[in-house]
């Protein structure tokens, strides 16, 4: 994509939201679902529940990785962190989420642990290097998008010979999640109705669209891979409706700038040969998942910082109060939660649905949804 602002126009958005309430039937509704975070964080910065007709529901769903990771498994990550040897890095969300106790690996860098933010795993390879006194692990997160870096490095730390490096890997996968929530007890009985989805563009982009394509063919709901500008997203739920209303089903792509069908071939080999998938994997909100999360492959064993360490599997307590569990699933909303804006805030997030910067929780936080009454399109909106 060479420019941005053609996908920001605003009059191309106010023509499009108008096609949009020309075209839903105002005898149905239509419910659906953003899996990714960052196109909830795109539909509130860019003011577009707003334009949209009252029957055209949008769902968060659990599109955000720090969001989706048990707290069990962040535990592990500070038991890791609280170890002598260890220098633990990891992406900046992830030091705030509280864990078990409201730890965090924020608190236990505060304690005097070596806990370090980076912006690429390849800057863990180089504190590997600088440290060869300590051991350097990488606490990998993420789907799709993030995995093919964490597979890179590993591979060059074989080809490096670096002994003090190892992966603690998290990395779960987009389609396995979009089959559990279809499959959800809220989703049978009836209390998550769900039409369609506006399908990931970064996921996309490494993926491609073919995996999408179950979803229409086995529980009949049409999916539209969007881009994340709001000229994007208004197109995707665009055709969505329309879709929708002629009784078609089958997955689409809006992102077709930089979305195939199948998606960067280089990219999915890298991953193939560093990693297989679990048999099952363990997502907050959702539980356990088969096939929905990667391991490390064994010929690539020495840099599994669980083998390495021999680290036990942990069952972290959930805050009760918080309801970040059922937000992922998209039976409810943050304004359902009675922790949300007081206390739980960005500054003090009780639930790692405030904390992440792809959460649904620190959306609404940060673009003022604070109540039911929806709030006038502000110029900086489209």
């Amino acid at each position: 994509m060479k420019y941005v602002d053609e996908f920001r126009d605003g009059d191309k958005a106010r023509n499009i939201a108008a096609q949009i309430r020309v075209e839903a039937d105002p005898a149905r509704t239509y419910n659906l679902m953003e899996f990714c975070g960052g196109h909830t964080h795109a539909i509130f910065r860019y003011g577009i529940p707003d334009l949209l007709p009252d029957n055209v529901k949008l769902i968060h769903g659990p599109g955000c990785p720090v969001c989706v990771l048990p707290i069990g498994r962040l535990d592990m990550a500070i038991n890791l962190a609280r170890r002598p040897d260890v220098i633990l890095c990891t992406y900046g969300d992830m030091l705030r989420v509280p864990g078990s106790g409201r730890e965090s690996l924020m608190k236990v860098r505060a304690e005097g642990t070596d806990v370090r933010m980076l912006y690429s795993p390849a800057d863990a390879i180089k504190l590997a290097q600088q440290h060869p006194d300590k051991q350097v692990v990488f606490f990998a997160i993420g789907f799709e998008t993030t995995t093919p870096p964490t597979a890179l490095v590993l591979d060059q730390a074989r080809k490096l010979g670096l002994d003090n490096f190892s992966v603690f890997c998290n990395h779960v996968l987009t389609p396995a999640a979009m089959h559990a929530i279809l499959n959800t007890p809220e989703a049978d009985n009836g209390a998550l109705a769900l039409d369609g989805f506006i399908g990931p563009a970064h996921v996309s982009t490494v993926i491609g669209s073919a995996p999408y394509e179950p979803f229409p063919q086995q529980y009949n709901r049409p999916v539209v891979i969007a881009g994340f500008e709001p000229l994007d997203v208004l197109q995707a739920i665009l055709m969505l409706i329309r879709q929708l209303n002629e009784g078609r089903c089958e997955v689409e792509n809006e992102f077709t700038r930089a979305v195939t069908r199948q998606g960067n071939l280089k990219a999915q080999a890298m991953v193939d040969r560093v990693f297989e998938r679990r048999a099952s994997f363990e997502w907050r909100g959702l539980g356990a998942i088969p096939e929905s999360a990667l391991q490390i492959r064994s010929e690539y064993a020495q840099f599994d910082a669980e083998k390495r360490f021999e680290l036990e599997q942990l069952e972290g307590r959930e805050n009760k109060a918080c309801e970040c569990p059922a937000i992922l699933r998209g039976v409810k909303n943050p304004r359902d939660c009675k922790l949300f804006a007081n206390p739980c805030t960005p500054d003090n997030p009780l639930g790692s649905c405030m904390v992440s910067s792809e959460g649904a929780c620190a959306a609404y936080y940060s673009y003022g949804r604070h109540s039911e009454s929806r709030i006038p399109v502000q110029e900086q909106r489209v």
